[in-house]
């Protein structure tokens, strides 16, 4: 079923409000990753407002569905839209990464705001969210687990055990979306550790995989329902991004993967989401 208009605005509209408070967040902590949040402002909105079953009134419920962040660095983001979706305290989002707040640098487990594991190295994600998909589907539930991961990520060895683990008990109620953006700290991936096609490795390790455009809703929209239909495979879909989307000085520019914006960054980078406001 393809993604109505009303729909499709409503995810860009939450898309362009996550990016505001990323930029806003990073600059108010003096430190953070806008870029890659930014870059995945898009699929992030779609899974959650679409997708994932996560509300206030179900955090508590067992059976609901789960999601680990892999790379855990660009939590601001994530911690956005759980805003977005009445979980967390708007106000509390200014207090990233403070002394005593729970919106810490990486994600820290906390059943009372949904974040469902602790994330800090990279490589840990896909382990993890294999196991809540393995016992969810012991204990007969229609849970989904979500993952998202980068490429990044796809350097560690752990990545590809996990994905031959969850190809070998055909675990359908697994989903990982990899952030594609050819950027990495130390600048492009491809120079860095050059992780190649991720569909083919994907699909090589037995795996139902798609590549999108990040950035177009609709298609995100598309690939996760297939992720659904899928009945016999863990999915995969590979979501090519830019970073730091949305902000013309840091698109795909490697040294906003973790800096903070100054007061006159700051200012422009909102002018310019402003302009871009669906």
């Amino acid at each position: 079923m393809v993604l109505n208009r009303e729909r499709a605005d409503a995810i860009r509209a939450t898309a362009h409000q996550v990016r505001e408070d990323v930029v806003r967040m990073v600059h108010a902590a003096k430190c953070g990753h806008p870029g890659g949040p930014l870059g995945m402002a898009d699929f992030m909105a779609t899974l959650f407002i679409e997708h994932m079953q996560l509300t206030p009134e179900n955090l508590h419920t067992p059976e609901r569905d789960r999601f680990v962040l892999g790379n855990g660095h660009t939590c601001a983001g994530y911690y956005a839209l759980l805003a977005a979706q009445g979980i967390i305290p708007r106000e509390e989002l200014m207090n990233f990464r403070k002394m005593g707040s729970p919106l810490q640098g990486h994600p820290h487990r906390n059943a009372d705001l949904g974040i469902d594991f602790s994330t800090g190295s990279l490589g840990n994600s896909l382990s993890v969210a294999s196991g809540m998909a393995l016992g969810a589907r012991l204990n007969g539930w229609d849970t989904r687990v979500y993952s998202a991961s980068s490429d990044g990520e796809s350097q560690e060895g752990q990545i590809w055990e996990a994905a031959t683990s969850a190809a070998h008990y055909g675990l359908s109620n697994l989903t990982v979306i990899v952030d594609f953006n050819n950027i990495q700290i130390d600048g492009e991936m491809r120079q860095v550790m050059n992780v190649r096609d991720l569909r083919e490795k994907y699909e090589a390790f037995g795996w139902h995989a798609v590549d999108v455009d990040g950035h177009d809703v609709v298609a995100v929209d598309a690939a996760l329902c297939a992720a659904k239909d899928e009945t016999e495979r863990p999915s995969a879909i590979i979501a090519h991004t830019h970073l730091g989307k949305g902000v013309s000085f840091m698109e795909d520019q490697p040294g906003w993967h973790g800096v903070a914006p100054n007061d006159e960054e700051l200012e422009q980078a909102l002018a310019e989401l402003e302009a871009l406001q669906p």
